[in-house]
C-alpha cells in the first residue's frame, strides 16, 4: 500500500511524501526544502528514501535536492532538458520510470517552464504535476507560451476524472476567487469556494483536487465554455477567438488580478 502525505514547505509549498507502508520505503516529490523531508526520516529512523522525483528547476521544487541526495543516496529523476541538481535520470515526453514499485509515464508539459514535465501513475490515478495545473488554476508562464501551456493543460485534462491531482502550491482559494470572476453563475465554483474557505480556517489542505472538479470549476480548462468566452468579450471587446487564444485572455487577466 502507498500513503501520500503532504511536507509543507516554506509558505506554500508542499513536498509530496509516499510511503510503501510494507517496506517501509519512500519518494519525494519536488522537495525545494530537504528540511521537512529529513525531519520526517528522522522520526521515522527504519524508513529508507529511495526516489526525489523532480517536475521543474525552480528553486523552490529542487533546493533540497543535493541535500537529499548526499544524506540518502536517493535515485534523483528530473525532466532531460532542464538543469537538475544531482539529477541521476533524465526524463522525457513518453518515458516511465518505476518508483516504490509503481510505474509513472512521464508527461511533457510546457508553458511555465520549457522543460516541465509531469509524473502520471495510472493504475493508482495520481498526477504530479508541479505548476502546470493548479487546484482551479494554472502556473505562471515563466518560459513557454500561451498555446503551449494551452496544449499542456488539455493533454492532462484528458486524463480520467478520476485522476488525483497533486499539485504543488496551496493557491486554491486565491484560484477560487478568480475562478468566481470568471464565471459568477457557476454553482460548482461557489460550492466548492465555500468547502475550501471552510478547509482553509479550519487548517485542512485543499488537495489533492481531482480532474473532474477542476474541468468543473478551473478557468483554464475552461475555455471553450460560452459563459467564458461571453465575460470576455464583455472585457476586452467582441471578437472570434481560438481556444488558446481565449487561454492567454484569462492568464493575462488572471496575472493582474486582485480579489475583491
Amino acid at each position: 500500500m502507498i500513503q501520500i502525505d503532504a511536507l509543507p514547505a516554506f509558505s506554500d509549498n508542499y513536498i509530496w511524501l509516499l510511503q510503501d507502508t510494507g517496506a517501509r520505503r519512500c519518494a519525494v516529490v519536488d522537495p525545494g526544502d530537504a528540511a521537512p523531508v529529513l525531519n520526517w526520516l528522522a522520526a521515522h529512523p527504519d524508513w529508507q528514501l529511495t526516489d526525489v522525483l523532480v517536475t521543474h528547476h525552480h528553486p523552490d521544487h529542487v533546493g533540497g535536492v543535493a541535500t537529499l541526495k548526499a544524506a540518502t543516496g536517493a535515485r534523483v529523476s528530473g525532466p532531460a532538458h532542464e538543469n537538475i541538481p544531482a539529477r541521476d535520470l533524465a526524463l522525457d515526453e513518453g518515458d516511465s520510470v518505476e518508483v516504490l514499485g509503481r510505474s509513472f509515464l512521464i508527461y511533457a508539459v510546457p508553458g511555465h517552464t520549457l522543460g516541465h514535465i509531469a509524473y502520471y501513475q495510472k493504475d493508482e490515478g495520481w498526477l504530479f504535476c508541479g505548476d502546470t495545473l493548479f487546484a482551479a488554476g494554472c502556473g505562471r508562464l515563466f518560459e513557454g507560451t500561451p498555446a503551449q501551456m494551452h496544449e499542456s493543460l488539455g493533454r492532462l485534462a484528458a486524463l480520467p476524472d478520476a485522476t488525483a491531482v497533486y499539485c504543488t502550491h496551496e493557491y486554491t482559494l486565491s484560484n477560487l476567487h478568480f475562478a468566481r470572476a470568471v464565471e459568477p453563475d457557476n454553482p460548482a465554483i461557489a460550492a466548492r469556494f465555500a468547502e475550501v474557505e471552510a478547509w482553509r480556517a479550519a487548517g485542512r489542505i485543499s488537495l489533492p483536487s481531482s480532474l473532474g472538479l477542476e474541468k468543473a470549476t478551473n478557468p483554464f480548462l475552461r475555455c471553450n465554455e460560452t459563459s467564458v468566452k461571453q465575460l470576455l468579450d464583455q472585457r476586452n471587446g467582441r471578437q472570434q477567438r481560438t481556444q488558446a487564444q481565449v487561454f492567454a485572455c484569462l492568464r493575462d487577466w488572471k496575472d493582474h488580478f486582485k480579489a475583491s
